[in-house]
């Protein structure tokens, strides 16, 4: 899937820059936020310190990250991006 495929109306909703978070759901792993931040550091590089929440359960963790985004493309990309790390479920 490249980034126009995903159709989104980003450009229609919001004005850049905007502080947008994201949320990653993935199988539990204590490497999630580090790999969350690594892909987010190859697109807009910055000082981030993502909030890491764990299931009741224990088997899913969420990582969310806030990301100042200049465009509607970075927001695709980026999401695009994060949905392939290993063991993620969803990104909201």
């Amino acid at each position: 899937m490249t980034n126009t495929d995903l159709n989104t109306r980003f450009e229609d909703l919001m004005e850049f820059p905007a502080s947008f978070p994201f949320k990653v759901v993935g199988t539990a792993d204590e490497q999630l936020a580090d790999k969350v931040v690594a892909v987010v550091q190859r697109h807009v590089p910055g000082d981030y310190s993502p909030a890491t929440k764990i299931s009741s359960k224990g088997t899913y963790y969420s990582v969310t990250i806030r990301v100042t985004v200049q465009s509607k493309e970075e927001i695709e990309t980026l999401y695009t991006e994060l949905a392939a790390i290993e063991g993620v479920k969803r990104v909201l």
